[in-house]
């Protein structure tokens, strides 16, 4: 067992995407959980952890609040001695008014509170603060600038703004706001989990995880007359629940963990995996297209050229060695990882229609 067995931990966020694989992950564990979610009564995303409440009874509770508004955590975090802070905002980028309003306060003012309730719970020893890649890098082009075109953890964005990419603004400025939270005191600890693009299988088709939103485009056939060039960096959501397991486990985890494969994948090599599985599948791109059409046509898709110019045709290498030598990482086959993806979606498309 590890050090969590039989503790009590909080998760916030509890019915997302990552966050309900990080719940089942400490259930299986042998933990008690407080989950926090939004809408108890929500049964389209609640019902996978009312499924887990009837698996390990009397080990997870859950908790309704609401990352912005003050006090709504204490009560969850009364009691756990782990927080993993893994709610976070994600609006699809074309419901995005005002960067500052929509996106970038209330993922700041989400993680004060989240914050607060923790400095005032003294049973509170540590603090998993689920980040992403994109607090340590603005665009691609960023990365063509550090020490070896490599991404690692020593870097921070600073070229993303409230206009330009305002999630990853938002990211940076919320776990800048957490590392200074974990600064002022000395009763509790932070670990801070940066993931890639996080795929994999879902428990819940009502997720508003970014993640997800990315590969259903690829899914749904918006690139079925060819894939653009653009590559990720990519995480199975069963790693990254993992990886902030260990973060908990091994008192000696300290500052900020990228979780992602070390080589990235572009739209036309997942497309290519799938295919070999799914050859009737005529939404899945069989062709790369050339960067011509990409630059003239991708306003019409809301890519700008400033964007274009940042992104397309950029790959870099991703040193992830830090996770994998201090907190034991391993790493799925991204073909397990996007096979599962599918196959997910699937299942729950078919449950949807009846």
């Amino acid at each position: 067992m590890g050090g969590l067995a039989g503790t009590t931990v909080a998760v916030t966020g509890g019915s997302g995407f990552v966050g309900s694989h990080v719940v089942r992950r400490l259930l299986e564990r042998g933990c008690v959980v407080h989950a926090t979610v939004r809408d108890a009564a929500d049964a389209r995303k609640v019902r996978p952890l009312w499924e887990l409440q009837e698996a390990f009874p009397g080990r997870l509770v859950l908790h309704e609040a609401d990352l912005l508004r003050e006090g709504s955590f204490d009560e969850a975090f009364g009691g756990c001695s782990t927080v993993f802070h893994v709610a976070s905002q994600f609006l699809m980028p074309e419901r995005i008014r005002d960067g500052r309003r929509d996106v970038v306060d209330p993922a700041l003012l989400g993680t004060r509170n989240v914050l607060g309730a923790v400095e005032r719970t003294p049973d509170v020893g540590t603090l998993v603060f689920t980040s992403t890649v994109g607090a340590i890098f603005g665009d691609y082009a960023d990365v063509l600038g550090m020490d070896g075109q490599v991404l690692s953890e020593r870097y921070v964005n600073t070229t993303s703004t409230a206009s330009n990419n305002p999630y990853h603004y938002a990211k940076t400025l919320a776990e800048s706001a957490a590392w200074e939270a974990a600064a002022a005191q000395d009763r509790w600890r932070m670990v801070s989990v940066n993931p890639g693009l996080v795929l994999g299988p879902s428990f819940t088709p009502a997720s508003d995880s970014g993640s997800l939103f990315l590969l259903d485009e690829l899914l749904r056939g918006c690139f079925c007359y060819g894939a653009p060039d653009f590559s990720f960096t990519t995480a199975d959501v069963r790693d990254v629940a993992d990886a902030h397991l260990a973060a908990a486990e091994n008192p000696a985890a300290r500052g900020r963990y990228i979780v992602a494969a070390e080589t990235m994948a572009s739209f036309h090599e997942m497309s290519r995996i799938l295919r070999a599985h799914h050859p009737r599948d005529l939404r899945l791109p069989r062709t790369r297209l050339p960067h011509w059409p990409v630059r003239i046509l991708g306003p019409a898709f809301g890519l700008t050229q400033d964007y274009i110019s940042k992104h397309l045709g950029i790959r870099f290498r991703v040193d992830n060695s830090r996770g994998i030598r201090e907190l034991g990482l391993t790493y799925r086959p991204l073909e397990e990882t996007l096979l599962d993806h599918y196959e997910s979606r699937r299942a729950h498309r078919r449950r949807r229609h009846g």
